[in-house]
């Protein structure tokens, strides 16, 4: 195979010579662009819908400028990326990672360094729209070949219309020399795979053309797609698939309107004008005479907001004149009613409800509803709690591109080996930026309940329920959690922030005197009369009464 434009970082195959499968390597996106036919080569579809990827791409992208569907992407892309004044829409999480302090901290400096050269803390909506749209998104690593272990020194977007990733059958010497041994195992003749990717200068040469493709190294590419593939096809589609058909039924149904409002709203005449016994030549000239003699001469020109002359143009919504001949009822005028049912709009809300429902946005946020209430979680549709498990496998997928940039650069900058990152990528996480109010109101809320249920058990602790099981349980304190409360506690008594729980009566709410002391106990009275207590006196004056 000819050598490729780009850098390989894993070329060796560790793997022994022995683990032999029938069945060749998957892509992870399942998606396999297999060609045995030659070196270039391109999907065709049969049924008509699209020819290549870079037709369904450009539907895509039409499907966006449309008003209604804009609006449900902006909902989407608003709820997975939350832009801050101060903080990063994104940051690594490595609290699960079995790794030292250096390392850790060397991972979290190329995180951001890897941010900072895409730019994304500014960039983070376009980018994220762009792959929401597109369904897949590509990013080519530049690197110093003379020093590479300096690592990515550029990120430079690619268009999906431009690239395509390729699988193809690697070509063996047939003059090759074949073992003898390996003449005994059937999976010898197994054909090898070759990854790469082909890159077209100009969208409008064909993909996989022989004419200005280059190919580029599979390491290279740092790519990221939806997740939804078309099995059947063997093509990466985009969430917006789905509503394609939904999206060109309401442009239907919108122009369709519009063409029965401007020709059945207008109220028309229809005038009988009596010719009596003219011939026909001459009963035609007096009508038209008749009609532009009569008819509106002043038009509304919509362009400049003025009111002209325009006998020359007719409209389509011009009044009828017709001719009546002698006998009839002379001249007539006849007005036709205008349309009836101009103010129904219940198709039109049909039609973008079920486009808000195949892009995977509750009803409720379309503009004129505003059903969707930030209050408790009894009153959130469960459209919502839909909608944010969506959000949420949404920002996981996208994740894939920070982890293929990392992986890189922590390789070349040495580290990490490249056999330990499958180790360690499997509990690197990505936190995203939560809308605040929302998650305000949401901590609020499950603080408040579980406030209230600890009210109701309290007076069970110690006899059906441990302090411990309450505080696991019911308050949802973790370990360390319970540990830290405990010390901060403890402290604060200390410092006389708080008082001791030990010294203030139960009952009352009252500090008790004489300090603390033990539940259950039986508080002591104070002494009167030389160290004789109320209760001595009492119990000899109910013996000297017997």
């Amino acid at each position: 195979m000819a050598k490729l434009f780009g850098f390989s970082i894993d070329d060796q195959d560790n793997k022994s010579k022995s683990i032999v499968s029938p069945v060749p390597k998957t892509n992870e996106d399942g998606v396999d662009y297999y060609l045995q036919s030659g070196f270039y080569g391109q999907y065709v579809d049969i049924e008509g819908v699209y020819r290549t990827e870079s037709d369904l791409i450009k539907r895509y992208r039409e499907m966006a400028l449309h008003p209604e569907c804009d609006n449900a992407i902006e909902d989407v892309v608003n709820e997975a990326i939350v832009s801050d004044l101060y903080d990063s829409p994104i940051e690594i999480e490595l609290s699960n990672v079995n790794a030292s302090d250096k390392v850790k901290t060397a991972i979290r400096k190329e995180f951001r360094y890897i941010k900072d050269i895409m730019d994304f803390d500014k960039k983070c909506h376009e980018i994220f729209r762009n792959w929401y749209v597109d369904g897949r998104i590509y990013y080519m690593k530049v690197i110093d070949l003379k020093a590479p272990e300096e690592g990515i020194k550029e990120i430079r977007y690619i268009d999906p219309m431009k690239i395509k990733y390729i699988r193809q059958e690697r070509k063996k010497d047939r003059n090759a020399l074949v073992p003898q041994e390996s003449t005994k195992n059937p999976f010898s003749a197994f054909p090898e795979i070759d990854e790469y990717y082909m890159y077209t200068p100009s969208p409008k040469t064909p993909m996989g053309g022989k004419k200005d493709s280059i190919k580029i190294a599979k390491d290279t590419i740092a790519y990221c797609t939806s997740g939804l593939v078309d099995r059947n096809k063997g093509t990466v589609l985009s969430y917006l698939h789905k509503a394609i058909k939904g999206l060109n039924q309401l442009r239907m149904i919108e122009d369709s309107l519009v063409i029965y409002r401007l020709s059945r709203a207008p109220e028309r005449r229809i005038f009988y004008i009596d010719v009596g016994n003219l011939p026909k030549v001459k009963a035609e000239q007096y009508l038209r005479d008749v009609m532009m003699r009569y008819r509106n001469k002043m038009v509304y020109d919509a362009n400049t907001g003025e009111i002209r002359d325009d006998r020359k143009h007719m409209s389509m919504l011009e009044d009828f004149w017709l001719p009546r001949r002698e006998g009839g009822r002379g001249t007539e005028i006849t007005t036709l009613p205008g349309g009836q049912n101009l103010g129904e709009l219940s198709d039109i809300e049909y039609f973008q409800k079920k486009l808000y429902r195949a892009l995977g946005v509750p009803e409720s946020r379309i503009a004129n509803d505003g059903g969707f209430n930030l209050g408790r979680s009894s009153e959130i549709l469960r459209d919502e709690l839909k909608f944010s498990k969506f959000v949420g496998r949404l920002r996981k997928r996208f994740s894939n591109i920070f982890s293929d940039l990392l992986k890189t650069q922590l390789i070349l900058k040495n580290i990490i080996a490249p056999e330990d990152w499958d180790t360690i990528s499997d509990h690197i996480q990505f936190d995203y930026l939560y809308d605040n109010q929302f998650a305000e109101l949401k901590e609020t809320e499950m603080l408040n309940e579980r406030l209230t249920i600890l009210s109701t058990i309290e007076p069970f602790i110690g006899r059906y329920y441990s302090q411990e099981w309450v505080r696991r349980k019911v308050l949802r304190q973790t370990d360390t959690e319970m540990e830290e409360m405990d010390k901060q506690i403890e402290a604060e008594i200390k410092t006389g922030i708080i008082p001791d729980p030990n010294s203030i009566d139960p009952v009352t709410g009252e500090p008790l005197e004489g300090g603390p002391q033990m539940l259950g106990d039986v508080p002591m009275e104070p002494e009167i009369n030389g160290g004789i207590t109320d209760a001595q006196v009492q119990k000899d004056t109910k013996s000297a009464e017997i």
